[in-house]
């Protein structure tokens, strides 16, 4: 994972940090665009997976397009390098300010998600005399068999525009004095999708709400169906990335756009995750009745996703293999947070710990850093970039 000469210099810094892959997240934005390129498909990258500016600046310079979820990721995002024409600004809660920054940085598309929202934009655009390009977000009421945190497609989720909400939405937009442009249909069914089966699914709903628009009259310009590939948090050194161009292949296989329809996607995790991990040492280790506790100097404040969805992470001892022997023990590894919940992995087998061992928490580096807290007045988080 972490060769033995950016281990040394691991050890010589303050910790907890986040430790980025450049050259596998480099590695990875390839191969996912050459699979997509393939068929011509678009990716934007979800920046709310990592806002790190250096690894914004990495993505942007292979030609991703970038999905956000408020202002300031525009800001950031064309701060870094993505340009505003290839950003589409998702969310059911834009504020007028966002609607406004959005509109005079000239992005590509608004997904909205409500007929109000929709109304909003449609004033604020009139008032600024410009045009807004937006895409309706459809429901398509997909169970996306993942944390129900994360699932977002189905009809009793906030997201997505109802669809008693279509036929006024379409009146809207078509009216003589709208400043509403209608670019795109946006889908998204959650995120960690293993089971590729829903993908599928999701293209048949697809196929059949282009076929609704059609019958009405509009062939829209492109069809969003967002991201959610799941990637394997068991095994990140064995699959580091996912299978990007068997995923994309079974969109050509199912999905079934117009000649003159682009198809996009919104790709996060799986993009991001392996490169990255939290590095954390050994503070203590306490000896329970009937478990051992390694009290590592980071917590739920630096990764929030095995308090907040039960999440696993691989957990790893990265001292040298030589110092450490073939011996196991069992530990509850813990962080040092008041709460409770702070606790990254049961009955993890590790190498014997002693104080200072450095550990690795992977597949840390998609909502891992933009989740991060100062809660009990923590550190500032640190960072060390893999060239």
């Amino acid at each position: 994972m972490i060769s033995t000469t950016i281990l040394e210099q691991l050890h010589q810094v303050e910790t907890p940090l986040y430790y980025y892959n450049l050259p596998l997240l480099r590695a990875t934005i390839s191969t996912a665009k050459k699979a997509a390129d393939q068929w011509g498909y678009h990716i934007h990258y979800a920046v709310k997976a990592n806002n790190n500016p250096r690894i914004l600046q990495e993505i942007s310079a292979l030609g991703l397009g970038a999905d956000c979820v408020s202002g300031l990721e525009i800001e950031r995002a064309i701060a870094q390098g993505f340009q505003a024409d290839s950003i589409v600004f998702a969310g059911v809660g834009k504020t007028e300010e966002e609607i406004r920054l959005a509109l005079n940085r000239g992005i590509l598309a608004f997904n909205v998600e409500s007929l109000e929202e929709l109304q909003i934009i449609n004033e604020i655009a009139k008032m600024m005399n410009v045009q807004a390009s937006v895409a309706l977000r459809i429901n398509p009421n997909i169970d996306a068999n993942t944390h129900h945190y994360i699932t977002t497609g189905l009809d009793e989720n906030k997201f997505g525009i109802m669809m008693h909400e279509l036929e006024d939405c379409l009146a809207l937009i078509c009216a003589g004095e709208s400043a509403l442009i209608l670019v795109g249909l946006h889908f998204h069914i959650g995120s960690q999708i293993t089971d590729w089966s829903v993908f599928k699914r999701l293209c048949l709903k697809v196929n059949e709400w282009n076929t609704w628009f059609i019958e009405r009259g509009i062939v829209v310009p492109i069809l969003n169906v967002g991201g959610g590939v799941g990637i394997n948090y068991q095994n990140p050194d064995g699959e580091p990335m996912v299978n990007f161009s068997d995923f994309f292949a079974l969109f050509h296989r199912f999905l079934e756009p117009k000649r003159e329809q682009q198809v996009h996607f919104e790709l996060g995790r799986s993009l991001v995750a392996n490169c990255g991990s939290l590095i954390s040492r050994v503070l203590y280790i306490k000896k329970g009745i009937t478990k051992n506790f390694a009290i590592l100097d980071a917590g739920m404040t630096e990764l929030l996703r095995p308090a907040l969805y039960q999440a696993y992470h691989k957990i790893q001892c990265i001292a040298p293999a030589e110092t450490k022997g073939d011996a196991k023990e069992i530990y509850d590894v813990v962080g040092p947070i008041c709460e409770s919940s702070d606790c990254f992995g049961k009955k993890v087998s590790l190498p014997v710990l002693v104080r200072g061992d450095l550990i690795a928490i992977r597949s840390a580096g998609a909502y891992g850093e933009v989740m991060s807290s100062r809660y009990n007045l923590r550190k500032p988080l640190q960072f060390y970039f893999e060239e």
